[in-house]
């Protein structure tokens, strides 16, 4: 809720209030926290509208609007038929990363988010990413991240090179076998190269990224946990001179 500022109520003295959502609003909030709570869990149905109106003492449109808050951001759903009904999603990785792609390139494009912190965050990512996948990979992940490294040397174009780079990072952070990974680091490479790459990346510089990619399959196909981290954090400061910030 916002905070306002009330003037003049007790002796004159200001006092710190909250302004009064709308009632939809706040029927929604109360069932968001249920769900994030895991009071009300992936598959759950929930009661009917006339029961929620009873039970929130409010209307049934108000209820249906709240309802329709939550369907909006995929949280609840409708099934209809005699076995149908209201329920909680399961929600998909794909659903988050896309969402968060969405979101980080509104905030890229209002100037909330700089390259810079975009940068420095897939260096808190990827960094610890390429560490596990050192110890997780298996012989299939080894082999498409050489396959990987194998495109790159022939593709040509800016825009096909960074597809295969982005390939190869997408790889390493799935050897590390954590999905929540991939939620979080896929949008932040997508909104990079989607808004910030420089036109002015020459083939040198390629063949340094492409020197760099084989640095770290050769560690990660060795088990060297450490080897790895390393040389992806080289190579991700590397990679800053790729993005430029937008003009103003």
């Amino acid at each position: 809720m916002t905070e306002q500022v009330l003037a003049g109520a007790v002796g004159g003295d200001n006092l710190a209030v909250s302004r009064v959502l709308p009632a939809y609003q706040q029927v929604a909030d109360q069932l968001l926290d249920l769900i994030l709570s895991g009071s009300l869990s992936s598959g759950d149905r929930l009661p009917s509208e006339a029961e929620l109106s009873g039970v929130f003492g409010v209307s049934r449109s108000t209820v249906r609007e709240a309802l329709r808050v939550l369907a909006s951001r995929d949280l609840i759903h409708t099934l209809r038929g005699t076995t149908g009904g209201t329920f909680v999603s399961r929600v998909q990785f794909e659903q988050i990363s896309e969402y968060l792609e969405t979101s980080l390139g509104l905030l890229t494009g209002s100037s909330d988010v700089s390259v810079a912190e975009m940068l420095e965050a897939r260096e808190v990512l990827e960094v610890p990413a390429a560490r596990l996948a050192a110890s997780r990979r298996d012989e299939a992940h080894l082999a498409a991240l050489q396959e990987a490294i194998d495109r790159e040397n022939v593709s040509q174009g800016r825009g096909i090179k960074f597809r295969e780079h982005r390939n190869f990072h997408a790889l390493v952070v799935e050897a590390a076998g954590n999905g929540l990974l991939g939620v979080m680091t896929g949008p932040v490479f997508q909104v990079l190269q989607a808004q910030f790459v420089s036109p002015d990346v020459t083939t040198d510089y390629w063949a340094q990224i492409d020197c760099d990619h084989r640095d770290i399959l050769r560690c990660i196909e060795s088990g060297d946990g450490d080897g790895a981290a390393s040389a992806m954090k080289a190579h991700l400061v590397r990679l800053r001179t790729a993005y430029r910030e937008p003009p103003d």
